[in-house]
């Protein structure tokens, strides 16, 4: 079989002057690709799990979620030191609104700056740049060796994921049966269990990276554990869950996270988001 790899720029990295916040929603890093998929040009497409909407277009489908990476993310600081011991007022770079609010719950002295690019590019900006420190997620940092410039690697009682974070998406057309058929071989059953169930939450709360939503789910031994926090961009307001459920099956794991969302809308997340939502 013989395999061609096309490479598509998104708009989300063409356009690295502007916060994510400010120029749209996660579909900035999947339309362009998923256009040529619908087209027939290409026949599966590979995103990073944490960029997909929770709604595919008509006519695609996440066939395949594959084994998923170390979901936590991690502080860089020039000074080597971690979050609680960083200076009174210390300049973070981000460009999460998630890790946004849950740094300043933590932090509030923080000063937060916003940084786009890959990774790459990140590291040359904080390098150059007038920062203290930055926070990435731990998967690209180890995949791509940047490992010895971690300085602290924060817990998920302390900072939780976005939705989806650490695995790959393998999208494909509905109607390719031949195609679904090979790259379901490369699905793990586990995160395809953990990931719907953080989708499913999102989905509920009609979150996208313009809203503080964290969550992380884990699956063992027929249980499912899953985490989730709402905060306001300033993390003065936060709202922190959790449902355990025994499961064997994606859409008991989504029925699961939709169960958690509405938890989390009970306890106040419905007036927090509803109030981001007027400012974004």
């Amino acid at each position: 079989m013989n395999i061609t790899l096309k490479l598509v720029k998104t708009t989300g990295d063409v356009l690295l002057d502007s916060p994510l916040s400010k120029i749209g929603d996660m579909g900035l890093f999947t339309k362009d690709i998923e256009k040529h998929l619908i087209a027939g040009e290409i026949d599966l497409a590979v995103h990073s799990l944490k960029d997909v909407p929770t709604g595919t277009p008509e006519g695609l489908v996440i066939t395949s979620f594959t084994e998923r990476e170390d979901t936590r993310d991690v502080i860089i600081s020039k000074s080597g030191k971690g979050i609680k011991d960083l200076p009174p007022n210390a300049r973070m770079a981000t460009s999460s609104l998630r890790r946004m609010s849950q740094l300043l719950s933590m932090r509030p002295d923080l000063q937060i700056l916003d940084i786009r690019g890959n990774l790459n590019t990140r590291f040359k900006k904080f390098d150059d740049g007038e920062f203290d420190a930055m926070m990435l997620a731990y998967a690209g940092v180890f995949r791509l060796e940047f490992s010895d410039r971690i300085s602290e690697i924060l817990p998920h009682d302390v900072m939780l994921p976005a939705v989806g974070q650490g695995a790959l998406g393998i999208e494909t057309r509905t109607d390719d049966a031949e195609t679904i058929e090979i790259v379901r071989v490369m699905n793990d059953d586990n995160t395809e269990i953990c990931c719907r169930a953080e989708r499913a939450l999102l989905r509920h709360l009609q979150g996208g990276c313009q809203i503080p939503i964290g969550a992380y789910g884990s699956y063992a031994d027929g249980t499912l554990k899953l985490l989730a926090y709402v905060g306001s961009v300033d993390g003065k307001t936060a709202i922190r869950n959790e449902v355990t459920k025994a499961l064997t099956t994606p859409e008991e794991a989504e029925a699961a996270g939709i169960e958690l969302a509405e938890v989390l809308l009970s306890m106040g997340a419905e007036k927090i988001l509803a109030e981001i939502r007027k400012t974004r």
